[in-house]
């Protein structure tokens, strides 16, 4: 890896480039195409694409609330299957769920393991590392597989496009009914690294899954990392996908996400985001309904301490007609910490009948902290029922007051509040192991900051 960054980078062309101090030290050299299938179309495509776009700037619409100044792009190594395993946090590596699993996927520096019921394996079902599965022969990629997002959609997407060697991959097969959850975990805790990943989960027509997908580290001081992610989700006709997403990094990670999931026809989709660690995240999350009847019931809940910096920007897109959609957003943040949520409800052209509402709702419990909510619509068609709704506030005085009165202390009736204004999310967690360590971390955010 050093001999890379040290000698000059060759382009497409063939012509030397040096390593600009405004660009991470990678070469082309780095791009593993040597796959029997590329996961992207055109691996070298993507690599172009990243070269020719310049870094977001706040001067960009997407990023006006966001910076990157204080990224030091050169300091960080590209080169994940090189660096050590490191060990797993007991908290993260202990099963997730209850009872009993039907898979499990770890990916981390240098090692993968993965479990799968011989009942799903004899059925077709696929659970492993996607760039393994990419190597072997015959391929069981669907078709479609690589639709969802493009290097176009984005500096960062075309990085993990063009870069991404590890990621989940996930494929049930049409009818198949998987009736235990399925948990994947990257890890990664190596200091001064940088990551991309590519994760597909693909359910095809009638088959049924529950899946939870973690990103998380360590959270070592001054352990800085990058994180460059995707995520692609197909959910086939009259398919049913309950997605648990849990981002866990630590608060020296810069982390970046492009997640797209397209619902088709009579499909149903149960997303339920959560969002609690890095330095800065900025994900951009897409909802395609693009068949009649789909269904998506999307849930996300963030807490930000510190000088903490989540930024999340929604879609819920009707293409179809007679397609709903329910998106609610609940955060907090304290310290200095900023959250930033921006979503569109779009419905095109022709798709009546749509119902879609989304809401954010934001509790403020520092001097110091913010938030900021903007919520859209783009609408098209007629006969549709949208709404959307975003409020800005602080503890309630009058609850804080009947609490205190009630010889609560004040750290412990803020906790009680807060905790209440986080319920109606934690709820649509299936799984009370992982509502319970998210209730843990909440009650050392607020602690941190008495």
């Amino acid at each position: 890896m050093n001999d890379i960054i040290a000698n000059s980078m060759v382009g497409l062309s063939g012509k030397a480039n040096q390593v600009s101090e405004s660009d991470f030290a990678i070469s082309e050299s780095l791009l593993p195409i040597k796959a029997r299938i590329s996961i992207v179309n055109d691996r070298r495509k993507a690599w172009q694409i990243y070269k020719k776009l310049p870094f977001p700037s706040t001067k960009d619409e997407a990023w006006s609330r966001t910076s990157l100044g204080a990224l030091e792009k050169s300091s960080f190594q590209f080169d994940f299957d090189q660096q050590k395993a490191s060990d797993i946090s007991d908290d993260i590596v202990k099963p997730v769920i209850e009872g009993k699993q039907a898979g499990r996927l770890i990916i981390q520096p240098g090692k993968t393991s993965v479990y799968l019921d011989d009942k799903y394996k004899s059925a077709g079902v696929v659970l492993d590392d996607l760039f393994k599965i990419n190597n072997q022969k015959p391929p069981v990629f669907p078709g479609r597989v690589n639709n969802l997002i493009h290097p176009e959609d984005g500096k960062f997407a075309a990085l993990a496009c063009a870069l991404a060697q590890h990621g989940t991959f996930l494929y049930v097969p049409k009818g198949v009914k998987i009736t235990e959850p399925l948990h994947s975990l990257f890890w990664n805790d190596n200091d001064h690294s940088a990551v991309c990943s590519r994760n597909i989960l693909w359910i095809e027509d009638d088959a049924e899954a529950t899946f939870v997908q973690e990103f998380a580290s360590d959270n070592k001081k001054n352990h800085t990392q990058f994180h460059a992610g995707i995520l692609e989700v197909y959910v086939g006709v009259g398919a049913k996908l309950q997605l648990v997403e849990l981002q866990s990094w630590g608060k020296e990670v810069w982390n970046i996400m492009h997640e797209k999931v397209t619902v088709a026809q009579d499909g149903n989709l149960s997303w339920i985001f959560g969002s609690l660690g890095s330095k800065l995240t900025k994900s951009f999350s897409s909802v395609d309904l693009a068949g009649r009847g789909a269904v998506a019931k999307v849930s996300g809940f963030y807490f930000a301490d510190g000088f903490q910096h989540l930024d999340m920007d929604t879609e819920q897109n009707h293409l179809m007609p007679d397609t709903t959609s329910d998106l609610l957003y609940k955060g907090a943040v304290t310290g200095s910490a900023r959250s930033v949520w921006q979503g569109n409800i779009l419905v095109a052209k022709g798709a009546n009948g749509t119902d879609g509402y989304q809401a954010n709702r934001n509790l403020i419990l520092s001097r110091d902290a913010r938030a900021d909510s903007i919520p859209g619509l783009e609408i098209l068609a007629d006969d549709v029922k949208c709404t959307h709704g975003a409020t800005v506030g602080k503890v309630d005085a009058e609850q804080l007051f009947y609490l205190r009165s009630r010889g609560l202390k004040e750290f412990d009736a803020r906790h009680l509040i807060v905790e209440g204004f986080f319920e109606p999310i934690m709820e649509r967690i299936p799984f009370r192991d992982v509502q319970e360590r998210f209730r843990t971390a909440i009650f050392h955010k607020i602690d941190a900051e008495d």
